[in-house]
């Protein structure tokens, strides 16, 4: 699946970000085209089997939202080796770990295994990237001032890259871990509703990812965020 590169979006040696991001994209699709069969209303036998399918998207794309931060977060805090150790090549290997690993959840739901034993896996699936978010948001804005070989712009891209996917995990994946852990959530006939629609609004929160990821008005936007900041620090240590 990694092969499948637009042309304007080709790799080179030195930028493998948008490895991660197409994949990202191809996750957010295979989920998609599974909401319209959804939509559709097959048979029960094929509907089921699209579950499934989503299911694996759904995991997939938090693995590359993680590889997306993290990626981000190495940039900032270790800059140096960031530049040596990323190559293509790992980049490549990581994301066919990435789509493996969801096969851990869906191999065991579909061969109709305890539905507490799939529903922990799912669990742990959606918490264990809620802390590493935290981490690696805490990390870039301590070592941010440090990275002197990061420009300006670039240094608020990350940072505006890292609280939007933080926010995106809290607020669309939160409350299927609640729903996950939580026995008397997933009694909740109103919360499973909210959760389920949640999730499928996440598709369309990583096209807000993937233009943060891009170079031009967000750069404007940012700029013009943190002038206005250091505009009223400066006004209120004036009229202090």
């Amino acid at each position: 699946m990694c092969s499948f590169i637009p042309a304007s979006l080709k790799v080179q040696n030195n930028n493998v970000a948008p490895i991660f991001i197409i994949n990202l994209l191809i996750s957010d699709i295979i989920q998609l085209c599974c909401m319209i069969v959804e939509v559709a209303k097959p048979d029960w036998k094929n509907e089921e089997i699209f579950f499934y399918i989503y299911c694996f998207g759904v995991l997939a794309s938090v693995g590359f939202m993680v590889c997306i931060a993290l990626e981000r977060y190495l940039l900032i805090a270790w800059p140096l080796w960031y530049r040596v150790r990323r190559t293509i090549k790992i980049s490549f290997v990581v994301c066919v770990v990435v789509w493996i690993l969801p096969l851990v959840y869906v191999l065991p739901l579909y061969f109709l295994v305890k539905f507490e034993i799939s529903e922990t896996i799912f669990a742990v699936f959606l918490l264990i990237p809620f802390p590493l978010f935290i981490f690696f948001l805490g990390g870039t804005l301590k070592s941010l001032f440090a990275a002197i070989s990061v420009s300006s712009d670039e240094k608020r891209r990350i940072v505006g890259m890292l609280v939007l996917v933080l926010l995106i995990y809290t607020l669309l994946f939160l409350p299927s871990i609640i729903w996950s852990l939580v026995e008397e959530a997933s009694d909740n006939y109103t919360f499973d509703n909210l959760t389920f629609i949640l999730l499928r609004f996440s598709p369309l929160a990583d096209l807000i990812l993937y233009v943060f990821m891009r170079k031009g008005v967000i750069d404007k936007l940012l700029a013009s965020l943190c002038c206005c900041r250091m505009d009223s620090d400066d006004n209120s240590r004036s009229s202090a």
